[in-house]
Formats: C-alpha cells, structure tokens, sequence
C-alpha cells in the first residue's frame, strides 16, 4: 500500500470543531492524502456526540467504514483526526484494513518530502517521538534510504521488533545531531547580520501561495504545486527593493491547523529563521472559506516563536498581511475584501502571485517597512573617498551634496540611511 493506494478518508467531525467550514476541512483532509500520491477512494465527515475511547467512533459507524472499504475497494483508511494507539488498534481488527490519523500521514508527507539533512533529523526525531506512545510498527526508516516511514507500507512490512530504550537512544542521537545544526545555523545567521542586508521572511498556512509568490519575486523555481507541504526546508534568495539595494527574501514551510505537536517541536529550528527577519509577510489564502481560522492557526505558531504578544501584538519586527488568490474572488467577494483591508488598522495588502496583480504594491510596503527606521545623517568627506562617496548615492538617498574648496577638496553630503545601511557604511 504505497503511492496509488485507494484511501478512504473519513473526518470526525467533533463537537468542538463544528464552528469550522466542515466542506473546507473536508478537502484539506484530501488535499494531505494527494500530497502523499494516495487515490481517494471516498471521503465523508461522520458526526461524533461523544468520542468513544477504544475506537473514537460508534459501532454502527465503525460498521459503515468497513462497508464502504469493501464497495470503493479501499486498501486504507485515513482518520482526519486523531487516535490513541488503541483507538487506532481496534479499528484495524474490526475493518481488517490498515489505519492511520493525520498526525501519521503528515509525517509520512514530511518523511518524503525532506531534502535537507537538518529536515530529515527534524522529521526522524518526530516520528519516533510519535511511535514513542504507541505499538511499535514497522520501522521502515532502518531499512530505507530516503522518503516515508512506513505508515502507508513498503518494504519494512516485516515489522520489526524494536523497543522502546531502542527509541530513546536514538532520539538522544538524533537531538545531539540537531543541536549540532542549529549551531550551525546560529553561526550562519549571525554572519548575514553582520552582513547586514534585511530578511523579508514568507509565512503562511500551507497551500496559501508562498512558493509562488517567493518565485515571481525571486525568479526562482522551488517547488510551488498545488499541494499541502509543498515547502519543507526554508529557500532564501536576494531579491531588490525599490529604497534597498538588497534583501533576503525566505520561503517557510506551511502552518496547518492540528499541526501535530511532535512536529511543532521538530520544526522549531526552520521556523528559528523567522525570528531573525526585518519584515514577515503573512500570505493568505483570501479565497479560502477558512481563512479566518487559518490566520488564527498561524498567528498562534508566531506567538509560540515570541514574536507575537498575546493579545497578537508584534513583539519585534512588523507583520504586513499579504492577501492572496484575489484572482479567484467573485467581483462582489472580492469588493468585501478590499473593504475589510481597508477596516483593519494594520498592514494589508491585496495581491494575486498567479497572475502578479498586486505584487508592485506589496513590495512598496514592504520597502516602507524596512526603511521606516531611516534617518538622515551628514558626511564630510575627501575627495580622495570616492569609493564611499559612490556607496552613498548607490545604497542611500543623497538628498544634498556640495563641494568644500580648500587646499583638499571635500564633500559635505547628507543622505538617508537605514540603520543597517548605515552600520555598512561604518565598515568600509
């Protein structure tokens, strides 16, 4: 049961979760098992009043997934939830197929999709945290070289034993190595600090449309399909503003909501690169008919990171909000929306990175709010300084310059400067 499996994907739809849009939820549960190259089969929501403890459904339930494994022909059965070892147990007995939640099948998509050897640590580490409670399965990980652990099947279907001082031994492994990266990491980040262009960070719910815009800006390829996760390791590349030279623009990986906790501790180190940013761009799937809660789901992620307070409040640098998908607004969804962005007191910005409508205005805001700290500042300088003189006008605004007669001629310019710029200029 690998890619091209037939999956039955079935949503329990809990009773405190019912103010979302069930349809939306529904399709974000599709959306994981195409990521991961599954066939759907059949996808439903079933209505739970109080979650059973050995199997989450009712028996009459319980029953009915079953029945409709063998009509659709379905060889899995995702659970858009999630199940306790037992709950998980049970049902594999009673419908005689194999299970998974959604914490499973997002980390057999972070498994796969891992390019980097700092994600491959990250998503191990979460995955043995995760097998960690429950019935130790088949450990595919030990057997193959790339992608996947073995939830939807493969070669290591010979379930091998492995107990638990086996997990933890190799989680310390795994985590000495990690701290070893981040380290790294550290030291590289402090590097483009001292060499100080600005970072412009991209964060959103997964599928928002990160990777498209971070490639129109960038003239980049990353890997941009209509697919959750489509972004796993962070991607920066310079990109040119109209008041800043240059500026690092990062591509993140993508919120979801349920996101399970061994991956938001796993994960902490990408999203670390969000700290360090001048700017970050909250980019938003407008269309979508959760994007309320979506942006709750991020925003909770950024006051993890402390870079919210709690009243959601930026503690360091601004967030500006990038509307996106304008282009598929009906003109009188689209007209509400450009009257809410007008209501919001802070940052928004209505764009389409499928079509490019919109993105002029957003990198306007975003040069505004890097230069926001701008100062201007006077200079005296030789003639023979002609290196500086022309850093000044090619990386600041030269708002006056007069030549100084004497024995050596001089330059008295007044110029704005960042304060970034500004610590450049001091090193020359």
């Amino acid at each position: 049961m690998t890619r091209g499996a037939r999956a039955l994907i079935v949503h329990p739809d809990l009773p405190d979760k019912r103010h979302l849009d069930l349809e939306a939820r529904l399709e974000e549960g599709r959306g994981l098992a195409l990521a991961i190259g599954l066939v759907i089969a059949e996808s439903y929501a079933l209505p739970i009043r109080e979650p059973k403890p050995a199997t989450l459904f009712g028996s009459g339930q319980v029953e009915r997934i079953a029945t409709d494994c063998e009509l659709h022909e379905a060889e899995l059965v995702i659970i858009d939830g999630q199940l306790s070892a037992i709950q998980q147990r049970n049902l594999e007995e009673t419908i005689k197929r194999k299970v998974i939640d959604r914490t499973g099948l997002i980390l057999e998509i972070f498994g796969e999709r891992a390019a980097t050897a700092e994600g491959r640590l990250q998503v191990e580490l979460a995955h043995l945290d995760y097998q960690q409670g429950r019935l130790v399965r088949s450990w595919t990980h030990l057997e193959r070289q790339r992608g996947g652990f073995g939830f939807l099947g493969g070669p290591g279907e010979t379930q091998i034993e492995a107990d638990r001082r086996m997990i933890r031994q190799r989680m310390g492994r795994l985590r000495r190595e990690l701290e070893q990266v981040r380290k790294t990491r550290g030291l590289h980040r402090e590097r483009r600090e001292r060499a100080p262009w600005p970072v412009v960070a991209l964060v959103g719910y997964t599928n928002a449309g990160k990777s498209t815009l971070f490639n129109l800006l960038t003239g980049s390829d990353v890997m941009a399909e209509d697919l959750l996760f489509a972004t796993l390791d962070p991607t920066m590349r310079a990109i040119r503003l109209p008041g800043v030279d240059k500026a690092i623009l990062s591509d993140t990986v993508g919120f979801i909501s349920d996101l399970p906790t061994q991956l938001v501790a796993a994960f902490r180190a990408t999203l670390e690169e969000v700290t360090a940013a001048d700017v970050i761009v909250h980019v938003r799937d407008i269309a979508n008919p959760d994007t309320e809660e979506q942006r709750a789901r991020v925003l909770d992620v950024l006051r993890d990171l402390d870079l919210l307070d709690e009243d959601h409040e930026p503690t360091g640098a601004p967030i500006l909000e990038a509307w996106n998908k304008i282009d598929l607004l009906g003109d009188e969804d689209l007209e509400v929306a450009r009257n809410r962005a007008d209501a919001r007191d802070d940052r928004v910005v209505l764009l389409s990175a499928g079509t490019g409508q919109g993105v002029d205005a957003l990198l306007d805001a975003i040069d505004t709010l890097l230069t926001a700290d701008a100062k201007v500042h006077e200079f005296t300088l030789d003639a023979s300084e002609g290196q500086k003189i022309a850093w000044l006008h090619a990386h600041g605004e030269v708002l006056s310059q007069e030549e100084i007669a004497g024995e050596e001629p001089e330059y008295r310019l007044s110029v704005r400067l960042t304060s970034r710029e500004y610590g450049r200029f001091s090193t020359l």
